[in-house]
Formats: structure tokens, sequence, C-alpha cells
């Protein structure tokens, strides 16, 4: 029996500093949480605005070109079927120069368009050359709407 005793005591004492490790690491990771949880709070950044060249586009539905013949804007929105969910881009190509005409022009449009319009989209083009000089107006309806 005194053979047993001395493997006895040796198994004891290395469990005892395997304990005393065990709780050591557990005290660390306890006081290393509630150091943390102490920190200060880190909101996250701003999101970056939209750009604005990044507008909802899609494929339009129809497309008024003024033109020589061409119906009005009003009468040719008043052809169209109804849609909550269409959105009217009115788009005006200038040269730098006539810059207040298209201003005008765009203004003009969008009465013309009245209440069919719902909220137009209006997007001004600095082009080097307009097709046929002057202001170039074109109007597309499409599922564009946000929300």
């Amino acid at each position: 029996m005194s053979l047993l005793a001395p493997a006895a005591a040796v198994r004891g004492a290395a469990m005892g500093w395997q304990t005393m490790l065990a709780d050591l690491s557990l005290i660390l990771f306890m006081v290393s949480a509630a150091a943390m949880a102490d920190g200060p709070v880190k909101t996250p950044p701003p999101a970056a605005p939209k750009p604005v060249g990044a507008l909802a586009r899609s494929e339009p539905l129809a497309v008024w070109r003024d033109a020589p013949g061409a119906p009005a804007l009003g009468d040719w929105l008043a052809g169209q079927q109804a849609d909550a969910r269409q959105q009217l881009t009115i788009t005006l190509r200038y040269r730098p120069a006539d810059q207040a005409a298209a201003l005008e022009r765009a203004a003009a449009l969008s009465r013309e368009a009245g209440k069919a319009a719902g909220h137009a989209r209006i997007i001004l083009e600095p082009v080097e050359r307009a097709g046929g000089g002057g202001v170039e107006a074109l109007a597309t309806l499409a599922y564009d709407r946000d929300g």
C-alpha cells in the first residue's frame, strides 16, 4: 500500500496546479470582459450620401421628344396609361451658353405636363453640342418612382 500513496500524492499535486491555472484564466477572462464593457461605445460612421448621378433608372416605357409636329407634352401624357409607379423624367440637353433658356424650357414643360406629371424629375445636361442647336428636350415614362 505504500506504493500507491506516492502516486496519489503526485496525481493530487498535478491536479492542483492545473485547477489553479484554470481558475486564474477564468478570473483573467472575467476582468478583461468587465474592462471592455466599461469602454467607450463606438458609433458607426454616418452613411455616405448617395451620389447625384446614382438615380434609379429603368428602361423607359414611353418617350416624348420635342420636335416639329410632335404633340404637346400634356397631350402626350394624357394618352399614356396612368400608373402611380411611373416617374416622368424631363431631360434637357443644352450648350453652356443656353443655360437660362434651358431653365425656362424646363419650367414651361413642367407647367405643360400639369397634374399628369405628378412629381416630375428634371435633369439638366450641359453638352458641347446639343442636337440641332439650342435646347434639346426629351421626356420619358418609366417605373422609376422611389418607394
